[in-house]
């Protein structure tokens, strides 16, 4: 795939090697992360990157976007069959730019927008101060019940009552259950607002119909065509149709200018491939490699947020362990297992140290573990938990890791080739 760059720039296919060979001897598990099909890396870099256009199918500002308007016809059509939508933008370029889409499209300056804390597993752009839509708008934040650690819709209904939100965010970025959309729906619509529903992490999981499907409650769904998905690094939208014609508008130009038809294209292709026998029972897997991950880490004394999980999400808490996040990932990369930290509900560390860890389970799954492989994994996080610093530890766990991941290829054959 890169026979010209390594002719061109060895010095940089070289680092694209490195960056492969990392991936096929590691076992990912960062939760927002996936394995991009061979089919998804050609169309990332095919010939539509070549073509420069906005606006909308019929309706462009360029000459020239008459196949371009088939391959987004394309894949609207299938984006509305696949999540049973009355209707879908393509274009956003992230998860974050599909939020920003629906906030350009139903939002003034100033409105009132409920969101989950991001200590809580929410996300950045759901109102966090450091995203830069916290000085546009007026978000409330709402969290998780302490004891349940699951969302606290009292809280957030109180809230809704309180404070009347234009729109209510349900989802998030380390949040392991499921959540009530229909519950959340109703709370925003007897407010007298909106639910958007953001399913970045679990896309992929309710295009396989596993999980259910927030898109007959919301008004709008956003979602990032990475991690569970398994796609490109792209967005996108669904929404009811009264909605649609403000959401395109607010997607274009209201968030951003021009199409990345490229990615647009390896989206088109997910969405057939989403539909197929094969995904649905990838995505059956990841369910059950999550499940099995937080009962085996349970049952090595391990603390799993929530109880459990319903979804790829495993979110640790490590106080019992006495370790922090940062030295449990430090650690676990060194060994070839890669996680992220991450805060916990009520956490008492700094967002750089944090109590707690996020693990996902979809990368792991698409090469093909189940669960004797997950219980092999949470033994050598145990051990690694257990002696953090120790070398010697570590070599070994490192040795365990490897012996492991080189039964299951990343690719069949070397994308480079």
């Amino acid at each position: 795939m890169l026979k010209h760059t390594r002719l061109s720039d060895p010095e940089l296919y070289r680092l694209v090697g490195e960056e492969l060979d990392r991936q096929e001897h590691n076992i990912e598990m960062i939760a927002s992360e996936s394995t991009e099909s061979e089919e998804v890396l050609e169309l990332s870099g095919c010939v539509f990157a070549n073509k420069t256009t906005e606006g909308y199918p019929g309706a462009r500002f360029q000459a020239g976007s008459q196949v371009a308007d088939k391959m987004e016809r394309l894949g609207i059509e299938r984006a509305k069959a696949l999540f049973e939508a009355d209707h879908a933008n393509l274009q956003p370029y992230s998860g974050s730019t599909a939020n920003y889409g629906v906030y350009a499209a139903v939002l003034k300056p100033g409105d009132v927008v409920l969101g989950m804390r991001l200590d809580h597993g929410g996300h950045l752009t759901h109102g966090s101060p450091a995203n830069f839509m916290s000085k546009f708008y007026d978000f409330v934040s709402y969290g998780l019940n302490r004891e349940t650690e699951l969302i606290d819709y009292e809280e957030l209904e109180r809230l809704a009552r309180e404070r009347r939100p234009k729109l209510i965010i349900a989802g998030g970025s380390a949040y392991p259950r499921l959540i009530d959309y229909e519950r959340a729906a109703k709370i925003a619509h007897s407010a007298g607002g909106l639910l958007m529903a953001d399913m970045a992490h679990v896309a992929g999981l309710v295009a396989a119909k596993v999980i259910p499907s927030p898109v007959p409650h919301a008004d709008f769904v956003t979602f990032s065509t990475t991690k569970t998905f398994c796609g490109p690094r792209g967005g996108m939208i669904l929404c009811k149709a009264p909605h649609a014609r403000a959401l395109d508008r607010g997607v274009f130009p209201g968030a951003i200018s021009s199409i990345h038809l490229n990615i647009m294209a390896a989206k088109v292709w997910c969405l057939k491939n989403a539909a197929s026998p094969s995904f649905k029972a990838t995505m059956e897997q990841v369910l059950k490699n999550a499940a099995a991950l937080a009962e085996e880490l349970t049952r090595h004394g391990f603390r799993v947020i929530g109880g459990g999980t319903d979804n790829h999400i495993v979110l640790l808490d490590l106080r019992s362990k006495k370790i922090t996040g940062k030295l449990f990932q430090d650690a676990l990369e060194y060994v070839g297992i890669t996680i992220n930290k991450n805060m916990i509900p009520f956490d008492s560390e700094k967002p750089l140290i944090t109590s707690g860890v996020r693990i996902g389970t979809t990368s792991v799954s698409q090469r093909g573990m189940k669960e004797p492989e997950i219980s092999r994994i949470a033994w050598i996080m145990n051990r690694v938990a257990a002696a953090p610093e120790d070398k010697g530890n570590l070599e070994d766990c490192k040795a365990e890791a490897l012996k492991l991941i080189a039964q299951f290829p990343l690719y069949p054959r070397g994308p480079l080739e």
